[in-house]
């Protein structure tokens, strides 16, 4: 994700609601999230497609990762050949 500039990425949702268009083409060209804020707060943070898959993305591959080293660690593992031999009777 590209890192949010104060200046230009943070908008109140007033703004927002006024210029959507203009916001929704700057988030579509710069690649950057916009954050929205209602009475001085963040409320909301808007992203571009592509930046929302990737972070999806990301977030299922930590996940299987952990999964992984969770069950290395409850011993739920298998040697190079038991992979093999399965695998050779899949193929069958």
């Amino acid at each position: 994700m590209k890192q949010i500039s104060v200046s230009n990425d943070i908008v109140p949702v007033g703004e927002f609601k006024t210029n959507i268009s203009k916001w929704l083409k700057n988030i579509r060209d710069t690649g950057h999230p916009l954050i929205i804020t209602q009475n001085g707060k963040p409320a909301g943070v808007l992203l571009s497609p592509a930046e929302y898959d990737e972070l999806v993305y990301k977030k299922l591959f930590i996940e299987s990762v952990n999964r992984g080293l969770a069950d290395a660690d409850a011993g739920r593992v298998h040697s190079t050949k038991e992979v093999r031999e399965e695998l050779k009777k899949r193929r069958l």
